[in-house]
């Protein structure tokens, strides 16, 4: 459960704060459902707000439902594409929901605030004092380093050396602190020991860890979870079964948005996507890969396993070649003159980032496994856009200059050819082994219990508890900004 004891002193601290610097909270209603739950007054001075300001209005703009455009945008439905079978090779229908339209261009603003806000709304976090700290393996510490300047705190962003140089010149002018610290995606020790070093030298830190906090798991469950229902029950027809949903797992909060979709459509099932070259969920192994934003070597805490139905795992070289093909000028005209993929289509790919391309894949096989047909819809999401990699495309492009025939190489070997190996449909004893998995890194490294790891297998009401506790939350979000007096003073 998520901890809601409140501190007043603390909390008296940030109402304050707050109501210097004209802050006002989101509640997860007004993310599920903006258009009906956000103020007017907000949508309003939203028209002169850029998408990516640090501007504290946006924090209402965490939410899949944003207006696609970077500047002044309103809300509307769930930003989300469809991809036609003439590329993915498959009969089922994909959709993949889009992160670029939050926030620093990525959904993982919203699992940051879901793990801050329970934080100050109870005064566990002193605005005034504490700092903030980011662990991730990318896009997590933007979205927290983000919400930490929207929300007038000071941060200290965490990620591995080896990640995109889009990501450290972005965060050096937002974060108060960036380390980097050894390695590439899959060192996710390496960042746990460095918030380790920081707990026992820096009295003033607050860790905030993506793959434990379970701000992550509510945020998704509430949020992620109903924007897939509602882009999926906007394209259905009389005929159409929800198969699924697959995501790669960095920190795994996405997979609570399959906890949500399980309970809605009770016969689909649940992929978590891992890399091949780390195999970890799949075959207790172990590696480096290049699909930037995804950790291995460990199960998250807040992975629900006992709910999930398969692993599978993607080859790095299939989404870096994929990412060059859907961003070039050479892959564009394969794609539309060789095989026939719609303009829109091939226009709209570069809002799939290098871990979302392996998301798509993650459905691919999912659907040729289950033989899926026309009347099934596949659902994943697009963490972040192409945006965020344009340095690896001039990487591959100096290694190995691009051309039609090597496009046409790309589609073929690295989409078109995906097969049907190295996943695996969970038993009942594969999935308790995945969870064993969670001992070594939580209880024996990180100061966990054997007794909750546990209940989270064997206790029916472990998830299902925290996932009810939005409106908990929703009601001390509100009495915080009834205290600030923020939004009773805003103009209409």
């Amino acid at each position: 459960m998520i901890d809601l004891h409140v501190n007043k002193e603390r909390l008296a601290h940030n109402v304050q704060k707050a109501k210097e610097n004209n802050i006002i909270l989101p509640t997860f209603a007004q993310m599920r459902d903006p258009e009906k739950n956000v103020p007017e007054k907000i949508k309003k001075a939203l028209k002169n707000v850029g998408l990516w300001d640090v501007n504290p209005l946006n924090l209402f703009r965490i939410t899949w439902h944003n207006e696609p455009t970077m500047s002044g945008g309103q809300y509307g439905k769930v930003n989300f594409i469809e991809l036609p079978s003439v590329l993915t090779g498959v009969k089922a229908r994909i959709i993949v929901l889009c992160g670029k339209w939050f926030p620093t261009g990525c959904h993982k603003v919203g699992a940051s605030y879901g793990c801050l806000a329970p934080r100050l709304v109870t005064g566990q976090f002193d605005a005034t004092y504490n700092k903030a700290v980011w662990p991730s393996t990318g896009n997590y510490c933007r979205g927290g380093a983000f919400n930490s300047k929207l929300l007038s705190c000071d941060s200290v962003a965490i990620l591995p050396a080896e990640m995109s140089k889009e990501r450290f010149d972005w965060l050096s002018k937002i974060a108060g602190e960036v380390i980097a610290t050894p390695g590439c995606e899959s060192n996710v020790k390496e960042i746990f020991d460095k918030t380790w070093e920081l707990r026992r030298t820096r009295e003033d830190v607050v860790i905030f860890n993506q793959f434990e906090e379970m701000g992550n798991v509510l945020w998704h469950y509430q949020v992620t979870g109903k924007a897939i229902q509602d882009a999926y029950e906007s394209i259905k027809t009389d005929k159409s079964r929800f198969a699924g949903a697959c995501f790669t797992s960095g920190s795994a909060g996405t997979m609570s948005a399959g906890d949500y979709l399980k309970e809605q459509y009770p016969y689909s099932k649940l992929a978590v996507g891992e890399a091949l070259q780390c195999p970890t969920l799949l075959n207790n192994g172990f590696g480096g890969h290049r699909i930037e934003g995804i950790g291995d070597k460990h199960v998250p805490w807040v992975h629900n396993v006992r709910n999930t139905d398969m692993v599978i795992a993607i080859d790095d070289e299939d989404s870096q070649n994929l990412l060059r093909l859907f961003n070039s000028d050479l892959g564009h005209k394969y794609l539309l003159e060789e095989l026939g993929v719609p303009k829109e289509t091939v226009d709209q790919l570069s809002l799939l980032g290098i871990s979302g391309i392996a998301n798509v894949l993650c459905c691919i096989k999912f659907a040729k496994y289950y033989e899926l047909t026309e009347n099934d819809v596949v659902a994943t999401v697009g963490t972040d856009s192409a945006i965020m990699y344009q340095s690896r495309v001039a990487e591959l492009d100096a290694q190995d200059p691009y051309s039609e025939l090597k496009a046409a190489r790309d589609y073929c070997e690295h989409m078109h050819g995906i097969r049907t190996d190295t996943m695996e449909e969970l038993t009942y004893t594969a999935r308790k082994r995945i969870h064993n998995l969670k001992y070594y890194t939580w209880v024996e490294q990180q100061g966990r219990t054997v007794e909750e790891l546990n209940a989270q297998w064997y206790d029916e009401n472990y998830w299902k508890d925290i996932h009810a506790q939005a409106a908990d939350l929703d009601q001390l979000i509100n009495q915080f900004n009834e205290a600030t007096g923020v939004l009773a003073n805003m103009a209409d």
